[in-house]
């Protein structure tokens, strides 16, 4: 029988985390955030993304601290026998290993699903890599910028006009945090199926296949069809009026999707002609025709200022809303009421801002911070000691 946890869906698990950067440990956090006691194991060097500026202590960079919040730090080195030992250890007493080493590395430093299993034989182990280990990119080092461009997200902005813009890098990691819901969603998935059955199992994580089954998920488009109907390329997406509107006095995107929605919309701006118009009433040819219905929104937009519309627009029920700037966020009035960004008090760096986890749950509600990111090592002797380790034993580890 499923014991219910105490905190959080995920309290009582106990994951090892052997990643770094951003794909792997936002996923960890998010794990973390769930209830799982996510202990980080790093190199003597730490995790390269501790040194990323700004910072005010040495390792504590920001974007360190907003993806590490809810573990703790123990510092091994893998590539001596007694952090090997100690790694032995910590494995029988988890419940999953996840890593994101390459597979010719993994096998070097011993934590392939074989190597480890042999010490907790119901062990949940994932491998977070760039691709996937059967094909020919298997070893070969990747990054968010890499799998942007290999996953077809870097092509999508050259399409929209028709070519004349080069490819360019969506400016966030979205690779590295895409690729980390993946992994959220196998170690969950695989958790649930060990407890159903007992049975530990090998989960492998691709980015590169992760990144394009969500980018080309609307945009393999006519190929859906064999023999193909069409191009590739979700046709409204890629119209290049499907964009912010300028406004009398900013921008702000209207979004009518729905016949009914297009017909208030029309309605709306006084044109009553397009109301009963087949451009607008026959899906087909409004969704060949789409390129057209966005430049009349475009058109008509700067004619009001942004909260004209607004009021107009909600009236009649059409999906519509003002561009933020990321500092709007801050004073957002939804993201306000909702207590969405926190505050709490670090030990070494004060006071910190994050975001409250998005989910909601009555019965097992996630944690945003229930432990602050932690220093290099700064839980290596407690998580040491829980696992069996003698303290002769972790002194010969060196600094922990």
């Amino acid at each position: 029988m499923i014991q219910r946890p105490k905190r959080g869906p995920l309290d009582g698990v106990r994951i090892l985390d052997l990643t770094s950067v951003l794909f792997g440990p936002y996923a960890t956090q998010m794990l973390g955030e769930l209830g799982a006691d996510v202990i980080k194991i790093e190199p003597p060097e730490g995790d390269v993304l501790r040194g990323v500026a700004p910072t005010r202590s040495t390792g504590m960079g920001v974007v360190f601290m907003s993806t590490n919040r809810n573990k703790r730090s123990v510092v091994l080195d893998l590539k001596t026998e007694a952090g090997q030992a100690a790694l032995k250890k910590l494995v029988t007493t988890a419940d999953v290993v996840v890593h994101a080493v390459r597979p010719k590395a993994a096998r070097k430093l011993k934590i392939t699903y074989n190597d480890l299993k042999q010490f907790k034989p119901d062990l949940i182990h994932c491998t977070a890599v760039g691709f996937g280990s059967d094909g020919p990119y298997a070893d070969k080092p990747a990054y968010d910028d890499v799998i942007q461009a290999l996953s077809g997200t870097a092509d999508l902005p050259s399409r929209v006009d028709g070519g004349a813009t080069p490819p360019r890098l969506f400016p966030s990691a979205i690779s590295d945090k895409i690729g980390s819901l993946f992994v959220v969603q196998a170690i969950v998935a695989a958790l649930y199926h060990r407890a159903m059955t007992g049975e530990g199992q090998a989960l492998e994580v691709p980015m590169f296949e992760a990144m394009t089954s969500f980018v080309m998920l609307e945009h393999v488009f006519g190929e859906v069809h064999q023999p193909p109907s069409g191009p590739m390329g979700y046709t409204r997406q890629l119209s290049p009026n499907r964009r912010p509107h300028r406004t009398a006095d900013g921008y702000m995107v209207v979004m009518p999707f729905s016949t009914k929605q297009w017909q208030a919309f029309f309605r709306a701006i006084g044109r009553e002609d397009m109301v009963d118009s087949p451009q607008v009433t026959d899906p087909d040819r409004r969704s060949r025709e789409i390129g057209a219905l966005y430049e009349i929104v475009s058109a008509v937009m700067p004619q009001e200022t942004t909260a004209t519309w607004l009021e107009r627009l909600e009236a009649a029920d059409v999906p519509a809303m003002p561009v933020n700037t990321m500092e709007d966020l801050l004073a957002d009035p939804h993201l306000t009421a909702t207590d969405f960004f926190v505050e709490y008090d670090h030990p070494s760096e004060g006071r910190l801002k994050t975001m409250r986890v998005p989910i909601r749950m009555s019965k097992t509600p996630p944690e945003t911070v229930k432990r602050p990111p932690p220093a290099l090592g700064a839980d290596t002797r407690e998580v040491l000691r829980e696992a069996g380790l003698s303290d002769a034993e972790i002194d010969a580890l060196g600094d922990a």
